[in-house]
């Protein structure tokens, strides 16, 4: 039903739109699920302004955020079906769409560094993967930042055992799902945008995120305790679709490449800084608890997380894990 409704809004969006003539701008509607004030949120507005700047008014941006459009389960569909150009949905949204080697970035402590990452998404590989989406009708263009993530629950989480039983909030992930598993926790895929309420009316437990979104959505407000685990990555795909991007002039797609890539580098950047402030904002509302593993228990985390290895390296791809390890190890830590 959705699909059809979905299909049917573009149809009259192309329709209201009427014939184009020459002084008509390119709209592209820019949807995502998070905060205006998150490192992907600025990172919209930022493409927004010099998409709008390079193409000298041929184009005009709408950002729409905080799933003002559609939820994140519906807008691959929605982005498939050309009633939006745009999207930043988090690498781990792939799997669900058939492309299950983005849920590499799902394994846990996979990535130990900024450099690590880096040196997949800037490289060979990561063009690889984006290749993948090309056959969904889709066009990779960026790999934009948010971070690492953190556990949050309304109890301590220091050790694999204190997850037992715990309902935690996942992305629909599969690798996700056998991380939460393997911590004896019970994993809810659930909409980002649900996951505020739920986590104040107990629908859930606890959830992981980056400290820019549990700040901007306010989760810490209704989580007692967050630990700074980093025991994964949060990231994004921006993409477009397929049809509309290569139907654009030559000298459109250009100056949009270009301005992605200044937006890329620009996001990029703030990240690091965003999840910092966001964690010690987190701290000072003294709403949340942050809990600080020690070496100890990190490792003790690590140990109860190998399994998701074992269980999921034939779903992301042996070759594909082999050449993402490949490239994390080339880098010095």
């Amino acid at each position: 039903m959705k699909r059809i409704t979905i299909a049917l809004w573009a149809m009259l969006a192309l329709a209201l739109a009427g014939p184009a003539t020459a002084q008509a701008p390119i709209v592209i509607k820019f949807s995502h699920v998070v905060a205006p004030d998150t490192p992907k949120g600025k990172g919209s507005l930022k493409f927004k302004e010099l998409a709008e700047k390079y193409t000298n008014g041929k184009v005009v941006v709408e950002v729409y955020p905080n799933s003002q459009l559609y939820k994140d389960n519906e807008e691959l569909q929605a982005l498939q079906l050309g009633a939006v150009q745009m999207l930043a949905p988090s690498l781990a949204k792939f799997g669900p769409l058939g492309v299950r080697e983005f849920e590499v970035f799902d394994m846990p402590f996979i990535l130990p560094s900024k450099a690590a990452l880096r040196k997949v998404t800037d490289g060979p590989l990561g063009a690889k993967l984006m290749g993948m989406l090309q056959p969904k009708g889709i066009v990779g263009l960026a790999y934009w930042d948010n971070g690492f993530k953190d556990m949050s629950a309304n109890k301590p989480l220091r050790t694999p055992a204190d997850f037992r039983g715990l309902k935690m909030r996942i992305q629909s992930s599969k690798v996700l799902e056998a991380q939460m598993r393997a911590l004896g926790a019970i994993p809810q895929v659930m909409a980002f945008s649900e996951v505020y309420q739920a986590l104040a009316t107990g629908v859930v437990d606890g959830t992981e995120n980056p400290p820019s979104n549990e700040y901007t959505q306010k989760m810490h407000e209704v989580q007692k305790y967050t630990t700074h685990s980093e025991h994964g990555y949060v990231g994004y795909a921006v993409i477009t679709n397929k049809r509309f991007w290569d139907g654009l002039p030559a000298d459109v797609r250009a100056n949009l490449s270009k301005a992605m890539a200044e937006a890329t580098a620009f996001t990029n950047e703030i990240a690091q800084k965003e999840n910092d402030e966001a964690l010690d904002e987190i701290k000072k509302s003294g709403k949340s608890q942050i809990i600080t593993l020690t070496a100890a228990e990190k490792a003790a985390w690590r140990k109860a997380l190998e399994p998701v290895y074992t269980e999921m390296t034939s779903r992301v791809g042996k070759q594909i894990l082999a050449e993402f390890e490949k490239e994390v190890n080339s880098v010095s830590h």
